[in-house]
């Protein structure tokens, strides 16, 4: 089961590559598109009920993984650092990292350098479903029950706001892995401080626009002084 979900992770991901690159659709659209399709077909197929695990029997080693601890430390922190080192190798110390960076940064030039741009596009996006895949697994065991209404809501918003705080280009060719954490890091702190200042709750979602909309902005600037 754990393979299948991991492979249709993986699936998804060249799906929405291929598309991408075959039909030359907007990224956002597919993948927006993609997330409303699916939540729909999982509440449909769940009549749109929350699913328990139960005691979990036979797969306790994944809850170990998903709320347990190694000397204190917390399992889904060391999952996260095993993959970031992994991704970090992949991006910055393989043929295929400076292919994607040189892809997103200029698509065309990319395919004049002798780069199958469209390949490298759709790994990418093979890789995002595999790590999605994983990261749902840890999700589900970690709350020990999935509702597929609720489970994952806005989370698009809080990745696309992790990503722009880490500094990544919304236009594609810049971002490090190191800078996604920290801004996943940053993202957590702000959602706290809205807590803390004693803000409304309800602005927390306001606050990120904001964070989105000045990371956009800087991005912009930034592309026309180059």
């Amino acid at each position: 089961c754990l393979l299948l979900v991991i492979a249709m992770g993986a699936g998804l991901g060249f799906g929405h590559g291929k598309v991408i690159t075959k039909l030359k659709l907007q990224p956002f659209v597919v993948t927006l598109c993609g997330l409303l399709f699916y939540r729909g077909a999982a509440r449909f197929i769940t009549n749109d009920e929350t699913k328990g695990f139960g005691d979990s029997k036979g797969f306790e080693w994944i809850k170990f993984l998903a709320n347990g601890d190694v000397y204190g430390v917390p399992t889904p922190l060391i999952v996260m650092a095993v993959l970031s080192i992994a991704l970090f190798y992949i991006l910055h110390r393989t043929v295929y990292g400076r292919h994607l960076y040189a892809a997103g940064y200029n698509e065309e030039s990319a395919r004049y350098a002798g780069i199958n741009a469209s390949k490298t596009v759709t790994m990418a996006y093979v890789i995002c479903g595999v790590t999605t895949a994983i990261s749902t697994v840890l999700f589900a065991f970690y709350t020990n029950s999935i509702s597929p209404s609720s489970h994952g809501n806005f989370y698009e918003l809080y990745a696309i706001a992790a990503a722009v705080l880490g500094g990544c280009s919304l236009r594609g060719g810049e971002g490090t892995v190191i800078g996604v954490i920290l801004g996943t890091a940053l993202l957590q702190i702000l959602r706290n401080l809205v807590n803390i200042l004693g803000i409304d709750s309800s602005l927390e979602f306001a606050v990120m626009g904001v964070v989105i909309f000045i990371g956009v902005l800087l991005d912009t600037l930034l592309r026309k002084q180059k």
